[in-house]
């Protein structure tokens, strides 16, 4: 039967949740590399066994751990992650030269079908990328030489490149978004690159229609329609129909516009997930109740899903990385919170229930269907 792994990184190690196609009863397998923390943790979808980890911590810095036999044995592969090429000078706000530092992998993007090249998104505003297994990395330097990055600044978060989504269509397009400067597209492959923020406004900044300077916080695409994407902004949330041409607003009836992370069903492009928090300064759900938004129709009228769902003294707060679909008949939803608890539904959002709680908090939650 198929089965299922969810993948689980947290402030205090990895953990390798998995179950069959039922998705009842589940197994877990951790800490992995306890006490660090780890950022994201992905499975190749060209080959089901390999997994990688972003390893991190302030006192031994950042380490890229691969898999080949599904997380059963890990190993360090090649962590050169020199900055490559003439960036120019960056500024603060004052005017004054902020240098370039190099603190950790955010993100870790896999190709679609070639199990030995794998995308890495760093702070500061990094991408790169291994076409050996991880062996070699190699920067994409064209976006962190784009005319506009002197003027890019760092989110609470720091200036971390966070999400990478590679087309499923064309194999030349890639899109990222970093905190904050925004959401940027290639089309060469990397070579060069494209701010696509028009139409997202921020407060503070003084010019309403700056190509640079938003704090996007997560973007979602369905493999269907790579020229539509979905947005969830620092307040906001948001979707493009011309490969981030234009965005416009769908914050619709949802009890708050800010949050962290956004979800597409597998199967049904017209239908998104989010999990509102009450602000930018309280990182917990509106009114104590954790609940997962969902619209049917692309955006604008949002329903609350709630069934098996803490709906009084919750506190918790879910991650930009740490919601993820699987591709079963009926597509499983999952998220991780900063309380330890990881949900599943097996039923598309209408019911869920915690396949495991008390885990650190959790930082990412990936997804895997295994025959």
């Amino acid at each position: 039967m198929t089965g299922v792994r969810v993948l689980v990184g947290t402030r205090k190690g990895a953990f390798i949740l998995t179950a069959d196609g039922k998705r009842e009863d589940w197994q877990v397998s951790g800490p992995h590399f306890g006490g660090w923390e780890i950022y994201h943790v992905n499975g190749s979808a060209a080959d089901p066994n390999r997994l990688w980890a972003s390893q991190s911590s302030g006192w031994f810095g950042q380490v890229i751990q691969r898999s080949d036999d599904g997380g059963e044995t890990w190993n360090p592969v090649g962590n050169d992650f020199t900055y490559r090429g003439d960036v120019g000078e960056h500024l603060w706000y004052d005017g004054t030269p902020r240098p370039f530092e190099f603190k950790r992998i955010w993100h870790l993007e896999p190709s679609r079908d070639d199990p030995d090249t794998v995308y890495a998104g760093a702070e500061d505003a990094a991408l790169y990328r291994s076409t050996d297994g991880g062996g070699k990395w190699e920067e994409l330097t064209a976006l962190r030489t784009h005319p506009s990055a002197p003027t890019w600044q760092p989110g609470a978060g720091g200036m971390c490149l966070h999400t990478i989504i590679l087309d499923p269509v064309n194999p030349q397009r890639i899109y990222v978004a970093i905190s904050a400067a925004g959401a940027f597209r290639s089309d060469d492959g990397g070579a060069s690159w494209l701010p696509i923020n028009k139409g997202l406004r921020s407060g503070g900044i003084p010019d309403e229609d700056a190509e640079v300077g938003h704090c996007v916080h997560r973007l979602a695409m369905h493999p269907s329609r790579p020229d539509v994407l979905f947005m969830q902004k620092h307040w906001d949330v948001l979707r493009t129909d011309d490969a981030g041409g234009q965005w416009r607003e769908i914050s619709g009836n949802l009890p708050s516009d800010f949050g962290f992370p956004i979800a597409v069903h597998a199967h049904e492009p017209d239908t998104v997930y989010v999990i509102p928090i009450k602000s930018d300064s309280e990182h917990y759900v509106p009114d104590a109740k954790l609940r997962v938004y969902r619209s049917r129709v692309g955006g604008e009228e949002w329903e609350p899903l709630t069934t098996g769902l803490p709906q009084e003294n919750c506190y918790v707060n879910v991650l930009r990385d740490a919601m993820a679909v699987d591709t079963l008949d009926d597509c499983g939803i999952y998220f991780g919170t900063t309380g330890g608890q990881v949900y599943c539904s097996p039923d598309g959002g209408d019911t869920w229930r915690a396949i495991v709680r008390d885990l650190p908090a959790v930082l990412s939650v990936e997804v895997q269907v295994l025959p």
